[in-house]
């Protein structure tokens, strides 16, 4: 199973957490170490829900980036911004 997890900037280092799971968050002084213990949280709060006979969330949630010009609008096509 694949969850999306958002890792931001924090003024003591990174804060990670899963859109598709309520109160799973995790942090770390680097991106890598985020990473590995929201990795880690993930599992935890799975297990968790395991236990309890909670029903375990499908993920759902995407990302993209969209792409704007310097001047805020969606680029030409074939032109540089």
């Amino acid at each position: 199973m694949k969850f999306l997890i958002v890792i931001e900037k924090s003024s003591t280092g990174y804060a990670a957490y899963s859109p598709d799971l309520d109160g799973c968050v995790a942090t770390g002084r680097t991106r890598k170490a985020t990473e590995k213990a929201m990795r880690e949280a993930l599992a935890m709060h799975l297990a968790a829900l395991r236990e309890e006979g909670s029903q375990i969330p499908l993920p759902r949630s995407y990302s993209t980036y969209v792409e704007l010009g310097r001047n805020g609008r969606k680029p030409r096509r074939g032109r540089a911004s």
